[in-house]
């Protein structure tokens, strides 16, 4: 097959909301994320060292902070970051839901 095609809201969220498509998507490399921010949401702090894979994180809607090495990086709709496989970073959503995609290859 060419193509897989799946809706982000038929993928069960996990921790109440990131939508992980890499495998419904069958992807090979590219991992991508759909993370709808319930208010005062905090993602897991975690890097991607040991798999060498960097990330992208567009903020679609909302705005939120990421701390990147304890670093506090304020996000608005329509702007983006990439951050090192091996920086280490948590999401941090502010008082309003806020949607994300993160796209992440090694």
């Amino acid at each position: 097959m060419t193509h897989t095609t799946v809706n982000y809201e038929e993928v069960d969220a996990v921790a109440d909301a990131m939508h992980f498509l890499r495998e419904p998507l069958d992807c090979e490399q590219l991992g991508v994320t759909v993370v709808e921010c319930p208010p005062d949401w905090d993602g897991k702090p975690h890097d991607h060292a040991e798999e060498g894979e960097e990330e992208v994180y567009l903020l679609l809607e909302g705005e939120a902070t990421i701390t990147v090495e304890g670093e506090d990086v304020s996000l608005s709709a329509g702007d983006a970051l990439r951050v090192d496989p091996d920086a280490r970073r948590q999401i941090h959503n502010g008082d309003t839901e806020s949607t994300f995609v993160i796209a992440g290859a090694p």
